[in-house]
């Protein structure tokens, strides 16, 4: 007599197993993907945006670091004046005519970087800076209100600093400069 023994289930996968299987594997590793293009497309962000900051920053050391006088620095008595009235020529906002921060007639006053723009990082030898051809930067300088100084003292201004990046993204920093009279240049 035969003897039957109770069906064993043979051990595997099904058909329909290993397709549900491949179904979830394939969603979740579209998924982690997505994940990893968006961090990798994200990732050289903050080397432009570094970039940025670092050209603005130079730039607005730059101009605040440049003698803020009640007369143009081209005058004889323009650390000694205590007031517009004691000027030859009195300082105004912009630079005066054939100065450029790259000479033969440097800005030699803070508001003469009003208006400055450059395409392209240049240094104060006009020579373009390697790797920053993508950039520009802009330079406004406005009279400022500044805790009790008003702006219509004339005695503070507000540099802003605009830089573009290649990818069209921004930084604005601003800076103030105020003014001591008399004051030394340096």
């Amino acid at each position: 007599m035969k003897r039957m023994h109770p069906s064993r289930r043979t051990r595997g996968l099904t058909l329909i197993e290993l397709l549900l299987f491949i179904a979830v594997v394939g969603i979740a590793l579209a998924a982690m993907l997505r994940v990893f293009v968006t961090a990798t497309a994200a990732s050289a962000d903050p080397i432009i945006r570094r970039q940025e900051l670092a050209i603005a920053e130079s730039l607005l050391r730059e101009v605040q670091l440049m003698p803020f006088t009640w007369c143009d620095p081209d005058s004889p008595n323009f650390d000694d004046a205590t007031s517009a009235a004691a000027c030859n020529t009195v300082e105004t906002i912009g630079p005066e005519a054939g100065e450029t921060r790259y000479g033969p007639t440097y800005f030699d006053n803070v508001n003469d970087y009003n208006g400055f723009s450059m395409t392209g990082i240049r240094d104060l030898t006009n020579t373009a800076v390697s790797g920053l051809a993508g950039y520009s930067a802009n330079v406004a300088v406005t009279a400022g209100t500044l805790d009790s100084v008003t702006a219509g003292s004339g005695d503070a201004l507000k540099i802003t600093i605009t830089v573009t990046g290649p990818d069209s993204s921004t930084v604005v920093l601003q800076g103030w400069r105020t003014r001591y009279a008399p004051q030394s240049p340096y």
